[in-house]
């Protein structure tokens, strides 16, 4: 149980998980809106993406709409006649990729014309491309249950030097979750406030994962001042408590440019084989990757891993050809091809619903 002291190390958040309400502290700064998650069906490892959304009509057509702004019901044409189908304007796309070589080596020199993406199979011209190292709004949630006692402090100190190996100007907070969650220390660049943030442990309860990460992918959406947004979960073991389900967390995983979502799975007693699928299938559609030590003493060079994969990757935007896309998910796949490699892999996510579209 946390004493009243606890709330002094900074902006403090209790979010309930049976309402996902964000509850600001005296003096905390104010998050992005938390809205019900929008659950598809979550996407396997190797699968296609999710299957496609429902159509929903328009909320009052009384209300004039924007077309390069808002949602819009149109007559639609062929079976959709006589009837309206929402439609959403997606303004521009953003993909944060990591390249490797056959040995798995990272490839960061290569330029704009190397890459190719393709939306449900259509090639896109980009917008915009850079492989600059740029600033990033990162989540770091910690699994604070009972059986994290003993583990804390080793996943503390690589969690700090995780956060030492980020870009200065990284905006970051800090969660600490078990039944509930609490956001201990909101967005900074202050090394030691979040050192004090991870330090607030009760180890205790049990494990509402997916409950924190609707939440949080909300409240990184808040920050509007990075578009690179990452969230970095550590847990031993799987869901047991949200009211939230793994499939409501994919989707909003999955909004466009939602979080890369990076996840370490320790392999506790509570981590069954459908726990670690969970892990992969979120951070695998999102382009982040699931790691699965066999020991604590691996966490500290994964975590070092991730530092340096965030600050490694190209930032690929394109303004899709069909603005007015159905809710529906879409496909992506992203190629790179340069002289002088062989085959080279592209990491990124596999695809996106439109904003706040209907599950």
């Amino acid at each position: 149980m946390r004493s009243a002291a606890s709330w002094s190390f900074g902006p403090m958040l209790c979010i309930c998980a049976a309402t996902a309400v964000l509850i600001l502290s005296a003096g905390a700064q104010t998050p992005g809106n938390v809205s019900p998650a929008q659950p598809p069906a979550a996407s396997q490892p190797g699968d296609s993406a999710p299957p496609q959304s429902p159509s929903q009509s328009p909320g009052d057509a009384s209300q004039p709409q924007s077309p390069d702004q808002q949602p819009s019901g149109q007559p639609g044409g062929g079976g959709d006649s006589g009837m309206f189908v929402f439609k959403k304007q997606v303004e521009e796309v953003v993909l944060h990729a990591t390249v490797y070589d056959d040995d798995r080596h990272l490839v960061t020199g290569l330029d704009k014309s190397a890459f190719t993406v393709l939306e449900n199979g259509a090639p896109q011209p980009l917008t915009s491309f850079r492989r600059e190292d740029v600033p990033v709004a990162l989540g770091i949630v910690v699994d604070n249950s009972g059986s994290m006692r003993e583990k804390r402090e080793q996943i503390n100190q690589a969690v700090l030097n995780l956060i030492r190996a980020s870009n200065s100007q990284d905006q970051i907070f800090v969660v600490n979750f078990s039944q509930n969650y609490y956001l201990d220390q909101d967005f900074t660049s202050n090394v030691n406030l979040l050192q004090a943030a991870l330090h607030q442990v009760s180890a205790q309860g049990s494990t509402a994962l997916y409950d924190a990460i609707v939440a949080l992918a909300v409240h990184l959406n808040g920050n509007t001042a990075l578009t690179k947004k990452v969230l970095l979960v550590i847990t031993d073991g799987q869901d047991n408590m949200s009211q939230e389900t793994l499939q409501e967390a994919a989707h909003r995983l999955q909004q466009v440019n939602g979080p890369v979502l990076y996840t370490i799975g320790l392999l506790g007693s509570g981590m069954q084989q459908s726990g670690r699928d969970a892990l992969q299938a979120l951070a695998a559609n999102t382009g982040g990757v699931a790691y699965f030590p066999d020991s604590i003493d691996q966490v500290d060079s994964i975590t070092r891993t991730i530092a340096h994969d965030i600050r490694s990757q190209y930032r690929i935007a394109y303004k899709p050809h069909n603005q007015n896309v159905k809710p529906e998910y879409q496909h992506l796949q992203v190629e790179a091809h340069a002289p002088g490699y062989g085959k080279l892999t592209v990491r990124t996510r596999s695809g996106y619903y439109a904003e706040n579209s209907p599950r």
